[in-house]
């Protein structure tokens, strides 16, 4: 259920007390594991391209720990890529900057974990990576604000802790959010998918910025009066689909694209598989399987996903 925001009346300035997130610092021991199962995985994929040769199988990778795009990719495989008339696998990697690595060298056909501002900070990271989206939106992450304190946004008080996801381009679509909430308000201007805590214009209500990775939001979850993220986070972490309190539709600058290595973007291969990820099944698919809804909606839905109170 979508709660309505909060009257804009009253006093609320921001403090920033930072951390980061996916794309490239993910923190301590668990980054060292995660890193080296990326590596480990890719060796696996191989370390020269095959996909431009006929029949191959092309790889297409999805972040480890997001089982609505496992299952995306899945149904492209055994449903809709032979219908297209090329076979398709999913890859499983928990870096997503050893995901971008190989869709640029071609060890991995694409992906579609990521939206094309993500794809922009990573490039801008990693000037040598040729890599770009093959398609429009595919799908919308289900993304939204989450609260073990509160069942309404209204209910959010003055000088509340709020997390945000620590990387640039989430932490836009977090603002972006915010501000379609009427919570606080961004200069005039500046590109809401571009935005960061340097373009809040106002903050009437004194929120407090907490960034975290988007891993680490649902562990912090309780030390906070909310966070807004990605429901993969929290479902992964076994949070209740009810402390989702308010989750609006992102705007497609936000959506998940396929992106596909630059200099294969011409090869047949690659053609029939835009085609394969174009093709209006996999939309009703994603709209109906049990396994994608709680974490994802079509490309084409409108309105806004939210628990039920």
């Amino acid at each position: 259920m979508a709660n309505s925001p909060p009257d804009k009346n009253g006093s609320r300035g921001f403090a920033v007390r930072r951390r980061r997130r996916w794309p490239w610092l993910v923190g301590g021991v668990a980054a060292v594991a995660i890193i080296a199962g990326g590596i480990v995985a890719l060796r696996n994929v191989g370390t020269s391209s095959t996909i431009e040769e006929p029949g191959v199988v092309l790889k297409v990778a999805y972040l480890d720990s997001d089982s609505a795009e496992q299952a995306l990719i899945g149904y492209v495989s055994q449903t809709l890529a032979p219908a297209h008339g090329i076979k398709v696998e999913g890859v499983s990697l928990g870096d997503s900057t050893q995901i971008n690595r190989a869709v640029s060298q071609g060890q991995i056909a694409g992906t579609v974990f990521q939206h094309r501002f993500w794809l922009g900070q990573v490039l801008a990271a990693n000037p040598s990576f040729k890599e770009e989206p093959g398609t429009g939106p595919i799908f919308h992450w289900v993304f939204g604000v989450w609260s073990q304190k509160y069942t309404h946004l209204a209910d959010i008080p003055d000088g509340a802790s709020i997390s945000l996801p620590a990387d640039p381009a989430n932490e836009a679509q977090a603002l972006w959010l915010l501000e379609n909430a009427g919570l606080i308000q961004i200069k005039d201007g500046v590109q809401r998918w571009t935005a960061g805590l340097a373009d809040i214009q106002s903050n009437p209500h004194s929120f407090h910025w907490v960034l975290l990775d988007l891993g680490a939001q649902p562990r912090g979850l309780q030390s906070l009066d909310a966070a807004v993220g990605y429901a993969e986070s929290f479902l992964s972490a076994k949070l209740p689909e009810k402390d989702l309190i308010y989750s609006p539709r992102s705007p497609d600058q936000f959506a998940s694209v396929l992106t596909i290595g630059s200099r294969f973007k011409n090869s047949e291969n690659i053609r029939k598989l835009i085609e394969t990820f174009e093709d209006p099944l996999l939309q009703a698919f994603i709209a109906t399987d049990p396994r994608t809804k709680p974490m994802i909606q079509p490309a084409g839905t409108a309105g806004t996903v939210a628990s039920s109170k």
